[in-house]
């Protein structure tokens, strides 16, 4: 449970059997409930992402590449869900930067280089369709991660909701990458859906942008109503 202000006027998180949260309308508790594991092999592939990244950081970062990602985490603070920053440790920052690159196929950043922080990324738009079964996504080219080999924008998407659902929190699914090049990759680009959908549903969608030098950008979240 997270609280700031002794009349909270912000909280996140669940203590007892009260839930807090917020939507457009601002903040509001409800019933804890308490979700099921269904223990998917998306779920396994995540938590075993992980586990390697924490065993990597054990037995194959040599201490000086342990100590650059320490400074590294001490200097760049990280946006929490209370709008507060906080700074992690540095085993938590390298597996921050590289768990979704191990999701997407990309190499792992041993050592942060350059220019590092939270890596931009630009409002993106997304547009499903039913007959292809694929989501067109427009972005920003002009982004670091796009003009930079090793640098992918990194897409997840949602079942099929009804359109009257205006909010999704999860779970998302890994739908795949739009890798950055020398010379930028054209926008808009085409990724498959992970689930089957139908047209008029809504699909949620979150990315991220990831750059070579460990930057990782916060969480932009879009959805799309689908097409014919």
């Amino acid at each position: 449970m997270k609280f700031q202000s002794a009349i909270i006027t912000a909280a996140s998180g669940s203590i007892g059997g009260m839930t807090a949260s917020h939507n457009k309308g601002g903040l509001y508790f409800r019933g804890r409930t308490i979700p099921t594991n269904p223990n998917t092999p998306q779920q396994q592939a995540v938590r075993g992402f992980l586990a390697y990244l924490a065993n990597y950081w054990r037995s194959t970062l040599t201490p000086e590449q342990r100590e650059i990602w320490t400074f590294v985490a001490e200097n760049v603070g990280v946006i929490d869900s209370l709008g507060q920053t906080r700074y992690l440790s540095g085993m938590a920052y390298f597996c921050r930067s590289n768990s979704p690159r191990l999701q997407g196929g990309l190499d792992l950043i041993d050592e942060p280089v350059g220019d590092v922080g939270i890596a931009q990324l630009s409002d993106l738009t997304f547009t499903a369709s039913e007959a292809d079964q694929e989501v067109s996504i427009t972005f920003n080219a002009n982004d670091a991660w796009a003009k930079a080999v090793g640098g992918a924008l990194l897409v997840l998407a949602s079942a099929g909701y009804n359109p009257s659902v205006t909010y999704h929190k999860g779970p998302y699914r890994y739908a795949g990458k739009i890798p950055g090049a020398a010379v930028a990759p054209a926008s808009p680009q085409v990724i498959a859906l992970p689930f089957a959908v139908a047209q008029g549903q809504r699909v949620f969608f979150q990315a991220r942008a990831t750059e070579l030098g460990s930057n990782l950008s916060y969480p932009f979240r879009g959805l799309a109503d689908c097409g014919a």
